[in-house]
């Protein structure tokens, strides 16, 4: 199992460019397998810039975005930004998309969130044959797209979907390369997001799908406090009704229960029952405890420790 570091899930992720153009730059010398970083239109900065920016500044370490609201962006627009972001990292971006959540889209922009995994259907087979072939003719109920992407490079780029429930999921397996978790403990993974996923990627002959699980981590020897920590971190997450399913599945009342929370042994084991689960990579949100100073580089060289092990 990959595992890569995640900055910009909560408030105090928040930095400037370059000083997230230098924690991706560590993490690469670290030897991580990823970086990734959300783009949230409130909060930050515009996510594919800032990957591509970073992959001119990196040789090595893959560089994902998790995930592009997909109603507020035309699939033509994302997919000649993705191509950019792509050619500048050298083919070593990922690129998630999503229909994010009804309150952001409907309250936030103003759009309509009807139908999210049909208008993710369509979304996808707009923008994959412009990234990949560089053309489509595409008639369907939210997109009648004829456009064209010309472009002199054109490396791989790799789009996963923010797939949590069934249809999400087939559709993940059935047109994306996989699928980006948020708030999905290993039950959830083991009993529901792999073997959906699995199905529909050979219904269609496709390779094995990504699962990429994201969660929050915190490595400490009271892990009371890390989950009260995590509870207060954390707590909208489990109000949205996307990740409200998943932790169902699990049994979980909030996020803090199935976020990665422990010492170094329990931290290994955690993320072996990820692996264990199904999960390709694991992709972590690292936070601090109070009363902890080096909980966070704790955790972080913790994770070091085990690149490449699980």
């Amino acid at each position: 199992m990959r595992i890569g570091v995640f900055v910009g899930a909560s408030v105090a992720d928040l930095m400037t460019l370059d000083s997230l153009l230098a924690r991706i730059k560590q993490a690469e010398d670290d030897g991580f397998d990823s970086f990734w970083i959300p783009h949230i239109s409130a909060r930050g900065y515009d996510a594919l810039t800032a990957l591509a920016l970073a992959g001119m500044q990196t040789a090595r370490i893959e560089l994902g975005v998790g995930v592009v609201p997909t109603y507020p962006r035309h699939p033509a627009v994302l997919a000649q930004q993705a191509l950019t972001t792509a050619t500048a990292s050298g083919g070593r971006f990922t690129l998630g998309i999503g229909p994010s959540h009804r309150p952001g889209i409907e309250d936030g922009f103003g759009l309509s969130y009807a139908s999210p995994a049909q208008h993710t259907r369509e979304y996808l087979s707009v923008m994959r044959p412009l990234l990949e072939q560089g053309a489509v003719q595409f008639q369907g109920d939210f997109y009648r797209v004829n456009a064209e992407l010309a472009a002199l490079e054109r490396p791989p780029c790799p789009v996963l979907i923010s797939a949590l429930a069934p249809q999400m999921l087939r559709l993940a397996g059935e047109l994306a390369d996989g699928t980006v978790t948020w708030m999905a403990g290993p039950r959830a993974v083991a009993q529901h997001i792999t073997p959906r996923i699995r199905r529909a990627a050979d219904s269609r002959g496709r390779p094995a799908p990504r699962v990429c699980v994201g969660l929050p981590t915190a490595v400490t020897d009271n892990e009371t406090a890390g989950r009260l920590k995590a509870a207060q971190s954390y707590e909208r997450y489990g109000q949205l009704v996307n990740y409200r399913r998943v932790l169902d599945i699990e049994g979980a009342e909030s996020p803090a229960e199935v976020a990665v929370i422990g010492n170094e042994t329990s931290l290994q084991r955690q993320l072996e029952s990820f692996a264990e689960a199904g999960a390709t990579d694991f992709v972590a949100n690292i936070f601090d405890i109070p009363n902890e100073p080096d909980s966070a580089q704790r955790a972080y060289n913790a994770l070091k420790s085990l690149v490449g092990k699980i």
